[in-house]
Formats: C-alpha cells, structure tokens, sequence
C-alpha cells in the first residue's frame, strides 16, 4: 500500500515576488511550508541575485505549468559596462575590463532598437542546460568550456529606461529560453565595450503582472492570520487565452474516467483541435482537453482530493 505524502491538499496559484540571494527552489519551499502544501512547484527558475515574479503552482495547478513556462516573459535589468565577468552577472568574477564610449541616449536606443524580432543567443556556460547529464555550471566551475550552439529567441520590445554610465537599464519583453544575462552582454558588445548585468527584476509571465504579486513578509504576516489561502489564484488562472468548455452529466463522467466527453452546448463550442479549459455543471475546473467534434478528448484530469 502506498504511503500518502505528507500535507494539505492546496491547488491554485501563487505570483511571489521572489527577494535576492536565496534560490528559486529555496523560496518554493518556504512557501510550500507556510502552506503546509503537499505538492508545489515553480514555473520557471529565476537566479538567485535576480528578483520578481515567480509563479508557484500547489495541487492541480501544476498541470498548467507547461504552458507557463512557454510563456512571454518581461523582465527590468541593470547593466554595468566596462567590466565583463565569468558568470554574465555580479556574482562572477572579473574577467576584462574595458572603457566605455561616451554614449547618447539616442545612441543607445538605436541599437537596441537593432535587437528586436528573432535572434540567436548562444548560451551562457552558467546554465542549467546539461551536457552529457550534467548542467553546464558544473562543467563551468571545472573550467571546462563546452561548445554551444546557437538558439533562437524572440525580444518582442527592448526600451531604454535609464542611461548614467557606466550603469545602462533596459526592460525587455521577450520569448521562453531568453538569457537577459547573454543579452546584456551582446548590448555590450554592440555599444562597444563590455558589461554584465548587476540587476533583473522579472515583472510577466504570461497573463501575470508585477501588481498581483505578494512577498515572502506579506505571506508570513497572513499565515499568521489564517488568511493565507486569499493570495491564491484560481487553477486557471495562467490560461486566460484559453477558450472554457462546460460538460453534461454524462461528459462529465466520462472525462474524470480519462474518455472523450460531451458538451453541454455544442452549438458554440471551440473548432477542432483547440485547446480549451474543462468545467463541470458548477464551472469548476476539472482538468484541460483538446476539442474533437462536438467532443472533447482529456489532455489532463485534475483530482482534488482531501
């Protein structure tokens, strides 16, 4: 007989504004505690130095995380220039150093006005993409070099906020996979000199916006009130694009069994092949499915539990 893991059944989805110095997997388990949680995870890893957004998903909702994580991202970044370092960011050591331009701001936006659309980032050294099963920042702190391809990124707006050199900030919105670290390095480069970034702060993901997020503090003060649960978002909450469909009794026993179900209305329902959020006759959320004809196949069940 199985054992049941330890804790409270909690689903929804939390938006902490994640503090410098401790890991992402550090403050997941802070949050998960204070819940007494069973089951949470994060929907993207930011560094330790960087701060902002981080979207945890307790229960079901981490069966929304995938899309998450494919999801447009928004971050602040400070960079300083003349300086380059091992790691791409603060917490590295000095490598070359180099003077700086006497830049414009107008000079400034023109070229980052260049970085806008695709474009390719070879990966820094210090990331969590493995090779030969190991992450790259272990072959890094070896001091082995690993080749790297290049990947294609999308920077969807890349905009100047402030320019008092050497110190040069930027907010950029950009696609999964995009290394800010890498991209502070490249503005560098471009401008002519070299730099590292000293501070990201992630402000979107996805639907998620800075002004919904809640601190480390903020959850502590109301675990102390009982009032915890009132930060959690719905288990839905990241797939507001997504099109909602609602079953018949009889759909409904057929999705919780894992087979196609039918729909309540079949007049308006979603074109073949969508992806849609499932509801019952009460409008909760009992997993997501992938539109047939006038039936929807289950992609994933959600099973609350106890």
């Amino acid at each position: 007989m199985s054992r049941r893991r330890k804790g409270k059944a909690v689903h929804g989805v939390l938006l902490l504004d994640k503090p410098a110095g401790p890991s992402s997997n550090q403050v997941l388990q802070q949050v998960r505690r204070l819940f007494e949680a069973r089951k949470a995870g994060h929907t993207g890893t930011l560094d330790p130095f960087a701060t902002g957004l981080l979207p945890i998903c307790f229960g079901e909702a981490s069966k929304t995380s995938a899309q998450l994580l494919d999801a447009t991202k928004a971050y602040e970044a400070e960079a300083l220039l003349g300086i380059a370092t091992s790691t791409g960011d603060a917490e590295g050591e000095t490598i070359i150093e180099a003077p700086v331009p006497d830049l414009t701001g107008g000079q400034i936006e023109s070229i980052l006005a260049g970085f806008c659309g695709d474009i390719e980032q070879v990966p820094p050294m210090f990331s969590a993409l493995k090779h030969a099963g190991r992450p790259l920042y272990e072959w890094a702190r070896e001091g082995v070099t690993i080749p790297r391809e290049p990947r294609q990124v999308t920077i969807h707006a890349l905009d100047l906020l402030s320019w008092e050199a050497p110190r040069l900030r930027f907010r950029v919105t950009c696609s999964k996979g995009t290394y800010v670290r890498t991209l502070a390095e490249d503005i560098a480069t471009r401008l002519g000199t070299v730099g590292h970034l000293v501070a990201l702060r992630r402000l979107q993901v996805g639907p998620f916006k800075a002004d919904q997020m809640v601190t480390l503090k903020e959850l502590e003060a109301s675990a102390g009130s009982g009032a915890l649960h009132r930060h959690l978002l719905p288990v839905d909450a990241g797939l507001v694009d997504w099109p909602a469909v609602q079953l018949d009794a009889e759909g409904v026993r057929a999705f919780r069994n894992g087979n196609p179900a039918s729909l309540a209305d079949t007049e308006n329902s979603p074109q073949e092949g969508a992806r849609v959020v499932v509801r019952d006759a009460d409008a909760q959320v009992m997993g997501l499915g992938e539109m047939g004809i006038e039936m929807v196949q289950p992609r994933k069940v959600f099973v609350y539990g106890d």
